[in-house]
């Protein structure tokens, strides 16, 4: 039996409405936040969320065992402004600002291909995601550098498949990066708090997010489902 694929993501939601596609789906008992495993035409494939940031992601590619694959995948910031919420990318490379991973392609698809930039924090502005584009990139996310580096050290191929949950041209009301714990989480009471100093645009803002995220799952469940690794 070959190895499993592995797909790491931040949060659960991300990985939800894929995980759906697998077939004998079941828990798996690794030092991280969330870890399943299954079948998915007819090829072991395994998923893990172990919270923000390159570190935790590099880490959950590292503990999962033997893989086969590793693929980053889950929300990202569109910093092309023609990409719009829903709109999956698959990426070429990974670029933290000091290194620079090239990216395998998937069999899928049609899709918008670039670079991602992989960064310590959320981009909270319009004005840092324009900077971020004149450097090259097309999304940003925190995670994907993290498992290119962990591909990189197990000699397995690295994919990066992303979904796009907040535009180009947006600025966030509520400070996410201000919500991030320690283990990797945004504190829905942080967050709530926060949101009290502005409330019909924060809670706004939340409960837009909450609607743009199912989308984004939805869409990055339907895109993995027809790809092949």
């Amino acid at each position: 039996m070959s190895d499993p694929i592995l797909f790491v993501a931040a949060d659960p939601r991300e990985l939800s409405e894929w995980v759906k596609r697998w077939e004998n789906v079941r828990p798996v008992a690794l030092a991280v936040n969330w870890a399943r495993a299954g079948k998915w035409k007819g090829r072991s494939v395994a998923a893990i969320a172990n919270g923000a940031g390159a570190e935790r992601a590099f880490t959950a590619a590292i503990m999962a065992g033997a893989i086969s694959a590793v693929c980053s995948t889950g929300f990202c910031g569109a910093l092309e402004p023609g990409l719009k919420i829903g709109d999956v990318v698959v990426a070429t490379e990974v670029r933290n600002g000091t290194q620079t991973y090239a990216a395998g392609l998937p069999v899928g698809p049609a899709s918008p291909r670039g670079a991602v930039m992989s960064i310590d924090h959320v981009a909270q502005t319009a004005l840092e995601k324009s900077n971020l584009r004149v450097s090259g990139g097309v999304i940003v996310e925190m995670e994907a550098a993290g498992v290119a580096r962990a591909a990189e050290d197990l000699g397995i191929p690295f994919y990066c498949v992303r979904v796009v949950s907040d535009l180009a041209d947006e600025n966030f009301a509520n400070d996410f990066n201000a919500a991030l714990t320690s283990d990797g989480q945004f504190s829905v009471l942080r967050l709530v708090a926060g949101a009290f100093g502005s409330p019909q645009q924060r809670f706004g803002e939340l409960i837009r997010l909450q609607r743009r995220t199912a989308l984004a799952s939805k869409k990055l469940g339907e895109f993995l489902g027809e790809c092949s690794f």
